[in-house]
């Protein structure tokens, strides 16, 4: 679905029918809230959106039907992630479902009765969301946006594709645990293949411009960017300096590459939203969060551009070619 048709289909970030059209309905109407941490012209989350819609509707619930959805966007900002949780709780809809690890303790602060969905959380356990994947308890359970080893794997590929590179410069939301867990995984992989790693905060966008153009003085570096919302609100930024400064960067995630980016390599994010609609679906019909056992990423995309990696001087091994999912030309 196109962005036009989905923001046609939304008519914005709340969605809401008058109670006159479902008088005429006899079927009950389950009102769905959700609530992204991205700004409303982030062109990542629309989407997003409209895969859940999608698969929703595949399942039965028709929005304007039987279903109403509420959709916050609050930009990747404490204040309004938390501002934005506390109305949505306060409409006491039937589920909520939050996309990613800053959005779950407001959400979980403001309701523990409204069972919440998540999508794209790396660590619920070591978060305090659910007791464990198995058996979350509570009114919370969702989807894995990867294990922290998936991480280890970022530097193997920055090595294959980028062989001389020796140094690696890993932003990283320092603020975040899932930012120590990443970093964790990358350091204890490194080694292995020759590449000393530093880890880089993602604050504001001065920061991130200071601190890696400062990295790039060194020679032979390159660019590791761990999965936060903050390196989702800084992408452009983040991509125009690999470019800048001729840095190898490998990403989480393929929105990334196809705004310019190197390479990604991660789960696709809109088959965990596809797969929350199940959830979503289950719990309409009675099932507990408790008893939903959260689920680990089934399919994994690596997306490569390679008009990218001419600019940077680089040709990508045949082996690696041979595994993508996309390459962008």
């Amino acid at each position: 679905m196109q962005r036009r048709e989905f923001i046609t289909l939304l008519g914005g970030a709340a969605v809401a029918w008058p109670i006159a059209t479902y008088a005429q309905q006899a079927e009950r109407i389950r009102r769905v809230a959700v609530l992204m941490p991205l700004a409303q012209d982030d062109p990542v989350g629309p989407p997003r959106i409209a895969a859940l819609l999608q698969e929703l509707q595949r399942l039965g619930w028709i929005v304007g039907h039987n279903l109403e959805i509420d959709v916050r966007w609050a930009g990747p900002y404490a204040e309004n992630i938390r501002k934005h949780a506390a109305e949505l709780a306060a409409l006491a809809p039937d589920i909520i479902l939050g996309n990613g690890s800053v959005v779950v303790p407001p959400l979980m602060q403001a309701t523990r009765t409204v069972p919440i969905v998540f999508v794209i959380v790396p660590d619920p356990v070591g978060g305090g969301f659910v007791d464990s994947l198995a058996r979350p308890g509570g009114n919370v359970t969702g989807f894995l946006q990867f294990e922290y080893g998936l991480s280890g794997k970022w530097v193997e590929l920055l090595k294959q594709i980028a062989p001389g590179v020796a140094r690696a410069a890993i932003l990283r939301d320092p603020t975040s645990p899932t930012g120590t867990g990443q970093f964790g995984a990358i350091q204890s992989v490194a080694p292995s293949v020759g590449i000393e790693v530093s880890p880089v905060g993602m604050g504001d966008a001065r920061e991130i411009e200071r601190a890696v153009t400062a990295f790039a003085r060194g020679s032979n570096g390159g660019l590791i960017v761990t999965g936060s919302a903050l390196a989702q609100l800084h992408r452009d930024l983040i991509i125009t300096l690999a470019a800048r400064h001729k840095l190898p960067a490998v990403y989480f995630e393929r929105f990334f590459v196809t705004a310019g980016g190197l390479i990604s390599y991660g789960p696709d994010l809109f088959d965990q939203f596809r797969h929350a609609a199940g959830y979503v679906d289950r719990i309409l019909k009675g099932e507990k969060p408790a008893d939903l056992p959260v689920q680990a990423p089934t399919k994994y995309e690596l997306v490569i551009n390679l008009k990218t990696a001419k600019a940077l001087g680089l040709v990508m091994p045949p082996a690696v070619l041979a595994r993508a999912d996309e390459v962008i030309e």
